[in-house]
């Protein structure tokens, strides 16, 4: 789960880390109220669930109430990555001298929290491990010790020879360490955390992700969940008994099991194609996962033909099949579908599709490359 710059910077604030003067607008009037309260400069920043907002043109330096007028207008109902701008940020400008990336997120083969820092912040941090990768400083947080005194002081130094600097950051390492753990959180960072003119250190930017599995005991940080389209498709498909995954390719999949789900998406790779989606209808033989599933794979635009890929345990495939064909019935498909049954009542399922002459394969490999030439055929 993803939080906005804004949420973040409140939860950064309420551990009291040091946050810029800000207040949060959904209008052009409100931006103009919010820049004259603050006093110019200030920074007019786009409040969308990606990265990349200043490379869009969502993030403006204005002096004036003319310059706040004309970054409220061009950036409110800006496409940002397909997420619209519907509310900026209004943060005080500040005069600084340097610029710090500090982060802390999870590395799984030390099965630890890594905290990491670098003297290049200020530009996404995947740039600077691609460009310049020894610019990024890493330090394993021992999960006993946690971020102690002494460690947080040993990750200063690293940054800073100032040691009034070196207090601060100690300080505030510890702080935005507790913010990770406290709040069950799988990144944490602050981007650019800034050297200001008088000597302070200030956190201008935050970013935060949480870990979906823990949501149930963070009702505080669930509140502040704003889905995605996908995202509200992922939690409505899980509601009804699927796992579904939407994805850029053409192909929808609707497989059982998540094991043959990966395998049919790497058969597809394998043969060139891209799958739409990964979506598992489970081992239930209710027709009904079917009828769903279908609905969710067409939702998508971008699916140009169904692949089904069912191998029958303790779901049926005769089951599958009746619900393949109940949802024919109510559902509009003017795109072509590839079907792969095998297993259980696979003999009952097929002669079921025969009668209703539904397309069949025998094997996977037979599935992926027909479900390939019919998207080809489609998208010519």
């Amino acid at each position: 789960m993803k939080i906005h710059e804004y949420q973040a910077k409140e939860i950064l604030s309420h551990y009291e880390i040091p946050v810029t003067k800000e207040v949060l607008c959904y209008t052009v009037a409100e931006v103009q109220t919010a820049a004259e309260q603050l006093g110019f400069p200030v920074v007019v920043k786009a409040q969308v669930l990606t990265g990349g907002r200043g490379k869009a043109g969502g993030v403006k330096l204005v002096r004036n109430a003319d310059e706040a007028t004309a970054a409220a207008e061009k950036i409110l109902g800006m496409d940002i990555k397909g997420y619209t701008v519907k509310k900026v940020l209004v943060a005080q400008g500040v005069s600084f001298v340097s610029e710090i990336y500090a982060g802390i997120t999870i590395d799984r083969n030390t099965k630890s929290a890594v905290f990491m820092v670098s003297r290049e912040g200020g530009v996404e941090i995947e740039e600077v491990a691609k460009d310049n990768p020894d610019a990024i400083l890493k330090f394993t947080v021992d999960p006993d010790l946690g971020m102690a005194p002494f460690f947080a002081r040993k990750i200063a130094f690293a940054l800073f020879d100032d040691l009034k600097l070196v207090n601060q950051a100690s300080d505030l390492f510890q702080k935005l360490y507790k913010v990770f753990i406290d709040a069950d959180a799988s990144l944490v960072e602050i981007n650019p955390l800034v050297v200001t003119s008088d000597n302070k250190l200030l956190a201008l930017d935050g970013k935060m992700t949480f870990d979906d599995n823990a949501s149930f005991r963070q009702p505080v940080i669930l509140a502040l969940n704003e889905p995605s389209e996908d995202e509200i498709k992922e939690i409505d498909a899980k509601t009804k008994g699927l796992t579904y995954i939407r994805l850029d390719g053409s192909i929808g999949c609707m497989v059982n099991g998540a094991g043959l789900a990966m395998a049919t998406m790497d058969m597809i790779k394998l043969y060139g194609g891209e799958p739409a989606n990964f979506l598992d209808i489970g081992g239930s033989s209710n027709p009904q996962k079917v009828i769903d599933a279908m609905n969710l794979i067409l939702s998508d635009k971008g699916v140009k033909v169904v692949m089904i890929n069912i191998f029958g345990g303790i779901t049926r495939c005769d089951d599958v099949a009746k619900g393949l064909i109940a949802a024919l019935e109510q559902i509009k498909i003017t795109i072509p579908i590839v079907i792969r049954l095998s297993g259980t009542n696979s003999k009952e399922g097929l002669e079921i599709l025969k009668k209703a002459n539904l397309p069949t394969v025998e094997t996977m490999s037979e599935a992926a490359q027909k479900a390939i030439s019919l998207s080809e055929d489609f998208l010519r």
